[in-house]
């Protein structure tokens, strides 16, 4: 089974700063199918994105932007988003990750 598992598992908030997964995305992984699974290793990656990040530029992925009713973002706990100002993008997990928790 193919993962993006990098055995440097941390909960950073909600989110693995190994692979950069959600808790809730580890625990179903599985039983996704296959391509379930290479879908998030592909947006994990950067391979699917949705736009940049305002951050640091690389590719990031947004569920909402893709045509699904919510995002991966809303099962992480809040970050304090107070310093990107109105009018940014959604950032990538890794600079999402950084940002103190409310």
């Amino acid at each position: 089974m193919a993962t993006p598992c990098r055995a440097a598992c941390k909960n950073d908030g909600g989110i693995c700063s190994g692979c950069q997964r959600t808790v809730d995305e580890i625990a179903t992984w599985s039983s996704d199918t296959d391509a379930q699974r290479q879908d998030k290793i592909d947006q994990l990656s950067g391979v699917q994105s949705t736009h940049q990040c305002s951050q640091c530029g690389k590719p990031a992925y947004c569920d909402i932007s893709a045509g699904k009713a919510s995002c991966w973002c809303f099962e992480i706990e809040k970050r304090d988003t107070s310093s990107l100002g109105k009018s940014q993008h959604c950032l990538c997990r890794h600079c999402l990750s950084k940002l103190p928790l409310l």
